[in-house]
């Protein structure tokens, strides 16, 4: 684990729960794509760009999940990096509260404080295009979270964030966090037709083949979005949905699992509500949910 691995002349990754990438800018030094998931990681991190002589010069953030951006402030406080993260995620990244505050729909209570949901404030600035070294380009990947982007590197690494998940992972845990589906299944389109040298996704192995995941990804979408339609055959709350849907795959419910699936699932809600397939209906003053026709 935190293994440091190259893929072209200029571009790396640090093998970790959420890969982190490492970008050449100078003679010695480096940018990194995220920054891990906590102040250890930074540590962990930082001893590797100090065994190889680099100096960071910034983090580039793809979005401001806790285990992309958890190690920022750690890695800023050492080195006095730049920070940079993309539209709302900039706000997320400086305000942390934020990511548990709105997976939970309200003030969230200690049980998801906690560094897997929030990390520790950083000062990010908005990411653009004319901040980054040359030859490295942005590449927006809504869906997932707000305004997610990867990144294109000039020798042709594609790092991809979490614009999809491994097929063992959804094998496990069928119900990947998305905000926004209708994005989301746009953007896995966008990926299906990219060609590149070697696409680093952060949660799956690198292949230089990403249609069949990006496949693999959209299918299970379609397949969770069928499930939904199923259980609202006859009007039933969300609290009822949800629950249907962890039988279904047999999830174990907690306090991050409530918040992480609970939003997706009310992401599926809206988004087939809007395409027509669901209705809305308020009855003894309870939100219920109904297949159309």
């Amino acid at each position: 684990m935190y293994e440091l691995v190259q893929v072209s002349e200029n571009a790396y990754y640090v093998d970790c729960p959420a890969k982190i990438g490492i970008v050449k800018c100078g003679d010695n030094q480096v940018s990194l794509i995220d920054s891990g998931n906590d102040k250890e990681a930074g540590k962990k991190v930082l001893r590797l760009l100090e065994a190889n002589g680099w100096k960071l010069k910034a983090i580039y953030n793809t979005h401001s999940n806790a285990d992309h951006i958890g190690g920022n402030q750690y890695l800023q406080g050492q080195t006095g990096c730049e920070i940079y993260a993309p539209g709302i995620e900039c706000d997320f990244t400086n305000h942390p509260i934020l990511e548990p505050a709105f997976l939970y729909g309200g003030y969230p209570c200690q049980d998801l404080r906690h560094k897997f949901l929030m990390a520790k404030e950083s000062l990010a600035k908005p990411l653009c295009q004319a901040v980054l070294p040359q030859g490295l380009e942005v590449l927006p990947l809504p869906g997932h979270f707000f305004d997610m982007v990867g990144f294109r590197t000039a020798d042709d690494i594609v790092y991809l964030a979490d614009c999809l998940s491994s097929k063992e992972t959804l094998e496990k845990y069928a119900i990947g966090f998305i905000y926004d589906i209708g994005a989301y299944l746009e953007t896995l389109e966008k990926v299906k037709g990219m060609r590149a040298k070697l696409f680093v996704p952060a949660h799956a192995v690198p292949t230089a083949d990403i249609l069949p995941l990006a496949q693999y990804n959209i299918d299970k979408v379609w397949e969770i979005a069928d499930c939904v339609l199923e259980i609202c055959a006859t009007p039933v709350p969300f609290e009822r949905v949800l629950q249907k849907l962890f039988e279904r795959y047999s999830l174990r419910m907690n306090f991050e699992q409530y918040v992480l699936v609970g939003s997706t699932v009310r992401s599926y809600l809206s988004w087939l509500k809007d395409s027509g397939r669901l209705h809305a209906v308020f009855e003894d003053n309870r939100l219920l949910w109904v297949r159309a026709g």
